[in-house]
């Protein structure tokens, strides 16, 4: 594992959500202890770090995201206490670790909005955003919530509308006011200063409005929507001008780059959803003053063919600069990456090679629990369903609970997750999956994963060597990564057909991959499936 004060550049960083990872005291909910007690098994993958999702104080109505107090852990979880020996047995094992910031909004509960929604002249009323009606009632814009409907709820002590980019339990933080701003910047050092190495920071493009409330435009016919709903949603035919990626968002970020510069061998990753995802991500991460990373939903969505991944590719190096992107194929926000791309290819073969093709990405790698086992998304019937985005676009969209069920870690009733019935139910198709099934199966996800990593640790260009797309047909996926000691071209066939290509250059097989290949002459054949890597001459 890398040991530099830049471990997290071309860092891969496993994404653990606490609710579903193990329930260590038979409550079906997941918790601190039981991320401890699992480490060794995530350090056993060759990752780098741990991302956990949230686990602060909160009445939990967006499962975590709306947080009443950012410097404790909720009870559902354990105490600051089970934090800090997580901490300590992860670094013992080499792993980095990292804690979600949901800084651009709090939960209604927390002290802040309970003070400042009380009237126009306490101490906090500023904190947030509020403004007046409009003459007739109606709220201040047209601005729309992610989760439906309007951005703006009514509260009738300030007789004012209050804005919310997601649930009307979440009020923005108004980022125009410096207190507010410094109070945000201050709930961070005090993580850093129990010694975090990082922080994803949730919406990292959502901290700032226009001041002067000025309507959205629509999305003009035919153009391309926002990547960061779903197509049946309303929030997608907005232009989203005015209630984001403001231009204000970037000296924030440098005040945040001057804390974390405190903090030497710290990094931050943000997530971006925008319009223009990767202009955002080359903006908001260029310089070295802002963000270390960031990562956008580019990867995260539906398209997935050869042509659409090299048109990802090109348009960020093209955009990049300096810029340093992070890549994921699942998380917890969207359908897992085995059923989202790989629904009609082979189950096992599939999300290998998927893998091998975001491992060898320039940039660093979010792994999220589970995938290292090539889950497929889980299917919650809606009597189950307990995320709010699902209940209210339902059935069009089903939420984010199907790829949040318990990890599956044995073949047994609640798969070795829980000694009771879950707060999400454990998915059937799982359990075959199990981690102690896959565990001495050679031909298994997750030791094709492990394999990958180790292959990708002994390769310096794959983890910072630069990027270059090659030409090698349209079906399937070539590139070349240079570092300063080798040149590697890798070409990917993620179809269910035997494909050949005629090479650019001659170059020789690497083996330790865990793929299969013919090379004849300057002729590389790929079965379906599989992945070749080539050393070249400099």
């Amino acid at each position: 594992m890398q040991e530099s004060i830049s471990w997290w550049r071309g860092g891969v960083i496993y994404q653990i959500y606490p609710r579903s990872f193990l329930d260590s005291n038979g409550d079906g909910i997941g918790d601190l202890p039981g991320i401890t007690e699992k480490l060794d098994y995530v350090a056993s993958l060759g990752v780098d770090g741990i991302w956990l999702s949230p686990f602060f104080t909160s009445p939990m109505l967006d499962f975590g995201y709306d947080i009443s107090d950012y410097r404790d852990v909720d009870p559902m979880f354990g105490t600051l206490g089970d934090f800090k020996a997580l901490l300590k047995r992860a670094h013992a094992l080499g792993l980095k670790v990292m804690i979600d910031q949901v800084i651009s909004h709090t939960s209604d509960q927390h002290p802040w909005f309970q003070e400042s929604r009380q009237d126009r002249t306490n101490d906090k009323a500023d904190w947030f955003v509020w403004a007046d009606p409009k003459p007739d009632g109606t709220p201040p814009n047209n601005w729309l919530s992610i989760f439906g409907g309007a951005a703006w709820t009514f509260d009738s002590r300030r007789r004012q509308y209050y804005l919310h980019n997601f649930l009307k339990s979440q009020p923005d933080v108004n980022f125009h006011h410096p207190e507010a701003r410094q109070a945000q910047l201050d709930n961070m050092r005090f993580w850093l200063e129990l010694g975090v190495d990082g922080f994803r920071l949730d919406t990292v493009n959502f901290y700032f409005h226009d001041t002067a409330l000025r309507d959205n435009p629509p999305v003009p016919e035919g153009e391309a929507k926002t990547l960061g709903a779903p197509d049946s949603n309303p929030y997608t035919w907005q232009r989203h001008v005015y209630d984001l990626s403001r231009p204000e968002n970037l000296d924030f970020l440098k005040e945040l780059r001057a804390l974390m510069n405190e903090f030497p061998g710290t990094t931050t990753v943000g997530e971006i959803g925008d319009d223009n995802p990767l202009e955002r991500m080359a903006e908001y991460t260029a310089g070295g003053d802002k963000l270390h990373m960031a990562y956008t939903f580019d990867l995260l969505n539906a398209p997935h063919s050869p042509a659409y991944i090299r048109e990802v590719v090109d348009r960020f190096q093209r955009l990049a600069g300096d810029a340093w992107p992070c890549w994921a194929l699942s998380n917890h926000d969207v359908v897992r990456s085995a059923t989202r791309w790989g629904a009609d290819e082979d189950p096992v073969a599939y999300p290998k090679v998927a893998l091998a093709m975001a491992l060898s990405l320039r940039g660093s790698i979010c792994l999220y629990q589970g995938e290292e086992l090539g889950l497929p998304e889980a299917d919650v019937p809606f009597e189950r369903i307990q995320d709010p985005y699902g209940k209210v676009l339902w059935p069009e969209f089903k939420g984010r609970d199907g790829c949040r069920t318990p990890m599956p870690w044995t073949h047994s009733e609640q798969g070795g997750f829980s000694q009771v019935e879950p707060w999400l139910p454990v998915e059937e198709r799982h359990l075959p999956l199990a981690v102690a099934n896959q565990q001495g199966d050679a031909n298994s996800v997750l030791n094709a994963t492990r394999t990958l990593l180790a292959f990708r640790r002994q390769h310096a260009a794959l983890i910072e060597g630069d990027i270059h797309l090659v030409e090698v047909g349209e079906e399937l996926l070539g590139f070349v990564r240079e570092g300063s000691q080798e040149r590697l071209l890798c070409v990917f066939n993620l179809s269910d057909k035997t494909l050949s290509t005629t090479l650019p250059q001659s170059g020789t097989p690497l083996r330790g991959h865990g793929f299969i290949s013919t090379l004849d002459g300057n002729t590389l054949t790929l079965p379906p499936y599989q992945a070749a890597f080539l050393s070249l001459d400099h």
